[in-house]
């Protein structure tokens, strides 16, 4: 599908994702959106969030918390989560393949897509922390 063939808004909520890189929410497009003087309704919005997902241009996460989160990077990766600050980043080490093929075994699974979540405390965090206890 080309970009295109996506209806105004469907194209303007693509844009918006492909030019973030914190992962928002439906929420944060939607004040995006408005920050653009754009004026697209609720469910406007969260239908096309449902067709880009399904049509496979974008990612929905559900990491923590109550709202999905969104990513415009469709090629296999991770994600890493901020505990102190809630910042989501991206994990591109390939996972160990040895691993998956031991959960198969285990499971009698067939792994056609995995998914995992990590949790830590990123840099910016670690450094305020550090300054504030000195």
């Amino acid at each position: 599908m080309s970009r295109q063939s996506l209806t105004a808004p469907r194209r303007l909520i693509l844009d918006i994702l492909t030019e973030s890189h914190d992962h928002p929410t439906a929420s944060d497009i939607i004040d995006r959106l408005k920050t653009q003087g754009q004026s697209v309704a609720y469910a406007t919005v969260y239908n096309s969030l449902r067709y880009l997902t399904e049509q496979g241009l974008i990612r929905e996460l559900k990491l923590e918390g109550d709202a999905s989160r969104y990513d415009s990077r469709t090629e296999d990766h991770q994600h890493i989560v901020c505990v102190s600050c809630g910042k989501v980043s991206e994990v591109m080490t390939e996972s160990p393949k040895e691993w998956l093929r031991h959960i198969e075994e285990e499971t009698g699974y067939s792994i056609s897509e995995e998914q995992f979540l990590f949790k830590g405390v990123c840099g910016e965090c670690r450094a305020s922390n550090d300054r504030t206890v000195q």
